[in-house]
């Protein structure tokens, strides 16, 4: 086989998994959910030219979002799921191909004849539509086109991931924008072009930001509309006595429609990683057997998983390779799979049955008795910020609050990540500390304390909810009468796949500087577009915490 993986933090040696992926994917699957991310760009060939002739296909604007949604490390690591996949998008394709060409006609136009991505034929045989994997894998045009143009491809695609992701989310719960799908199109369009122009690639780059702003408006809306405000909440992280289900992913829906079948049924409901902010949502939280939250983030889960005693539901990223422990008690549903793993499915209207993970908590012994009781406060998103907001700025005119420091991001195994545990422990205790995503877990059950009444760490949620995070600089900004750039701020970012790409992305495209970056810069992202990237936005890699502590508060 012939594999080439670069997309996340952990990747093989820092630059590039080439034998099996270290996040569990085996090159079959990577050669297929690199084709399916050729058709997606095939799709999007034909979706941007018939939107310029009016036809917008919405078929299209979503299997694009799913395809590249499913591609994001830790969602999909069933072959015989995308080989479906890439069978229905060569139909939407089809589909689209004559829409454009029936717009052409009725505008009386000449149909461009396009090749590539746009005029693939996938294999019927798997085999051998893995090998057509293999012809369009990343080090391909690496041999071609060069580090520099190959990783600004990547910085675009994988941004999109991401920004897939929260778009999903959002229209999951019936939130779209027109606009952000025509983007979507329009960069894959591009990708599909092979652009090596490295100021073009920049620019799309940075384009890819500023539209992954909208869409995490997109997600925060429809999140907030179906659930309400985070609010600030204390949230017990030990277990009780009781048959249980662990929710893991970023799903709000999944657990909502979970709740509502185990209502009454003797099963208390646990939250897991970046499910964690759920336990603020009012609509989430008024069902009384949502009890707490267990366990940390992703990369612990095998571990955590095997000694939890009830079922478990997987939402969207963030999988492992299930343990045999466990392996009859775990069940995706989403796009999130593994083989092997029961998958619950939705129907045409979206609902979802999740007895058999019903069935699975009642059989499993359940916890035996209560845990000693430890709680943590969370639900300090923009909404409750913004609330107490002058309280905030008096503070900080006054002199009593020093400094902010934004320390959050995704977690993940690989070494190096006690940095940020560190950092959080070595902030003064005049300094405020937002966080967010499961970057939190490394340090957010140690207590803190306050300041006048405002806690020291305030939890702003998910990754998505990096919007409520910029919300609030924004409004500092605006109060002290300054440039983002000029607030007593400072931003150190880790990163693990591609959700947190699309947010850097964002960040830079608002212009922020002097952010920090770790464990690791991106393998995709080469010393050329290093140095760009450090001339123009002062990016930093994390060194030691507290020489970056002294630097950051000069």
């Amino acid at each position: 086989m012939n594999m080439f993986c670069y997309q996340c933090e952990q990747t093989a040696q820092g630059t590039g998994c080439t034998a099996h992926g270290v996040c569990g994917k085996d090159p079959e699957t990577a050669a297929l959910q690199d084709l399916l991310i050729h058709v997606a760009e095939g799709i999007s060939q034909y979706a941007h030219r018939a939107r310029s002739l009016g036809v917008v296909n919405h078929p299209a604007d979503l299997f694009v979002v799913e395809a590249l949604f499913t591609t994001v490390t830790n969602v999909d690591f069933d072959p015989q799921r995308l080989s479906v996949l890439i069978r229905r998008g060569a139909a939407v394709r089809n589909a689209m191909k004559r829409a454009y060409e029936e717009a052409c006609a009725k505008a009386g136009q000449q149909p461009e004849t396009l090749a590539g991505a746009a005029a693939l034929q996938p294999a019927s045989d798997l085999n051998e539509m893995i090998r057509q994997g293999e012809g369009v894998t990343i080090h391909k045009r690496i041999d071609t086109l060069g580090e520099d143009q190959t990783g600004l491809q990547e910085l675009i695609t994988y941004g999109l991931k991401g920004m897939a992701s929260y778009v999903d989310h959002a229209q999951i719960l019936g939130v779209e924008d027109e606009g952000v799908y025509a983007f979507i199109h329009e960069a894959l369009n591009f990708l599909a072009n092979n652009p090596v122009d490295i100021d073009a690639l920049t620019g799309m780059a940075l384009r890819v930001g500023k539209v992954n702003l909208k869409a995490m408006e997109l997600l925060d809306a429809a999140n907030t509309g179906a659930y309400g405000h985070p609010e600030p909440t204390e949230v017990r992280v030990t277990p009780l006595k009781g048959k249980c289900v662990v929710v893991s992913g970023h799903d709000l829906k999944d657990l909502k429609m979970l709740l509502e079948q185990t209502e009454g049924k003797g099963i208390n409901v646990y939250t897991h990683g970046e499910m964690l902010p759920c336990l603020a949502y009012p609509e989430l939280k008024k069902h009384k057997h949502l009890v707490g939250n267990y366990g940390g983030a992703w990369q612990d889960q095998r571990q955590e998983f095997d000694a939890f005693p009830g079922s478990v539901l997987m939402t969207t990223n963030c999988i492992q390779k299930p343990k045999a422990s466990y392996s009859n008690r775990i069940f995706t549903t989403g796009l999130v799979a593994w083989p092997g793993v029961a998958h619950i499915a939705a129907d045409a209207a979206g609902n979802k049955d999740f007895t058999p993970v019903i069935e699975a908590a009642l059989a499993a012994t359940g916890f035996e008795s209560d845990a000693e009781a430890k709680t943590i406060t969370i639900g300090f998103a923009r909404n409750t910020v913004m609330s107490v907001a002058d309280k905030v700025i008096d503070a900080a005119k006054a002199g009593k609050i020093r400094h902010f420091f934004l320390i959050g991001g995704c977690d993940g195994a690989k070494s190096g990540r006690n940095y940020y545990t560190e950092l959080a422990q070595l902030v003064p205790k005049d300094c405020v500390i937002l966080t967010l995503a499961c970057g939190k877990y490394r340090f957010n059950k140690l207590p803190f304390g306050d300041i006048d009444g405002i806690p020291r760490l305030l939890d702003c949620g998910q990754c998505n909810d990096a919007y409520s995070a910029i919300q609030i600089a924004l409004a500092l900004a605006n109060a002290f009468d300054c440039g983002i750039n000029e607030l007593p701020l400072s931003m150190v970012l880790s990163w693990y796949e591609q959700k947190a790409v699309c947010i850097l992305l964002t960040l830079l495209h608002l212009g922020i500087q002097d952010m920090r970056l770790g464990p690791s810069l991106p393998a995709f992202i080469g010393p050329n577009v290093l140095n760009l990237l450090v001339g123009k936005f002062g990016l930093k890699t994390t060194s030691i915490p507290e020489e970056d502590l002294m630097a950051m508060l000069e």
